[in-house]
């Protein structure tokens, strides 16, 4: 079988070596090569041609994030950010995947990890995973929303839940900054990443949305026309108190490898009484989300469930595993998905 060839860039003599060793495990990926810094880096891509890039983010010479943009804009190449666990190295991961990073990776203590070797497993996966990305969607033109007509939800009490992982970040970027102020139906999200880089991405969406995002807490009342995204490293349910939906942020065991867990958001609101669930299943690896589907399904037969089409995922895994429970009501690409909300949901009267 031929191995896929992988460039690792690092400023760090001690992490290149430390990183390619970790890579060369791999059964199916080869180092062709590194560089040490992303001048270095870009020159290398454009003689070598990996089949994917390992990315530091905080560089000298040309950083992580110059590099990914100059990378993706002349020869588009799946790139894994590699990224220490600070505030400001989570903010610039998050901008990474804006530019089309397929992956991150935290380091575990810092620029230089001496105990990197602590996550061999994620970084071979990752890089694994990588190298059977959609990656070239970030270099292709965005399409104009075809003319979607929907009917709207007649429940006065509408939820949309959603779930992403691999390629999330981007996905619910161009989700949620095209819903407007007005929208009347609380959204909550659990997107795979682990503790720090979700506040990270709450605060991103933030900014450049219309609604007001923030990474969900404990005892939160979810209120319409907001987005609340679990933290990670913790489950987030959605309670009914008072006939108020409430944040429920718990550090618990994880649910089939996830913590927080698409599967665990939607199954508690399958357990709601008085609401209208609207679910959507974004880009991602796994299956993570089709049996909440189910039980949503099952307990409110209602439900709409909407799943991001093959050709605009990063990477297709769990949109085809809940479309493979047959209770997808919609397939749509991801440019359409606010704007299939917009339509089932209610305007204010």
């Amino acid at each position: 079988m031929n191995k896929k060839n992988v460039l690792v860039v690092d400023d760090s003599a001690f992490m290149r070596k430390m990183i390619s060793d970790i890579i060369n495990t791999s059964s199916t990926l080869v180092v062709m090569d590194t560089a040490r810094n992303g001048q270095d880096a870009l020159a290398k891509v454009k003689t070598l041609k990996p089949d994917v890039i390992t990315l530091d983010v905080e560089m000298p010479v040309m950083d992580g994030i110059s590099t990914l943009r100059a990378v993706m804009k002349e020869v588009p190449t799946p790139v894994v950010m590699l990224s220490s666990l600070t505030k400001s190295g989570a903010d610039k991961t998050m901008e990474a995947m804006s530019y089309g990073a397929v992956d991150f990776i935290a380091k575990p203590s810092g620029s230089i990890s001496l105990n990197i070797k602590d996550i061999q497993a994620e970084i071979v996966k990752k890089v694994e995973h990588a190298t059977q990305s959609n990656y070239n969607l970030v270099t292709k033109p965005v399409p104009k929303v075809n003319n979607l007509t929907y009917k709207p939800i007649l429940s006065s009490r509408p939820i949309v839940a959603i779930g992403s992982s691999t390629g999330g970040p981007r996905a619910l970027q161009q989700v949620i900054t095209q819903l407007p102020s007005s929208f009347q139906a609380p959204i909550v999200i659990v997107q795979h990443m682990p503790r720090g880089f979700t506040k990270s991405l709450a605060e991103r969406l933030d900014k450049l949305s219309e609604v007001s995002v923030k990474e969900v807490e404990d005892g939160d009342i979810i209120e319409k026309g907001k987005v609340y995204l679990a933290p990670g490293g913790k489950q987030f349910r959605v309670k009914e108190v008072n006939q108020q939906f409430v944040a429920e942020v718990n550090q618990e065991q994880p649910v089939n490898g996830h913590q927080p867990a698409v599967d665990v958001l939607f199954e508690s609101i399958s357990q709601l009484r008085n609401c209208h669930p609207l679910s959507v299943i974004l880009t991602g690896m796994g299956s993570d989300g089709a049996r909440g589907i189910i039980e949503l399904k099952k307990k409110h037969p209602r439900t709409i469930t909407i799943s991001q089409s093959k050709e605009t995922c990063v990477v297709y895994g769990m949109p085809q595993s809940a479309e493979k429970t047959s209770l997808v009501d919609y397939v749509e690409d991801l440019e359409n998905i606010s704007e299939v909300l917009v339509q089932k949901i209610p305007k204010k009267r």
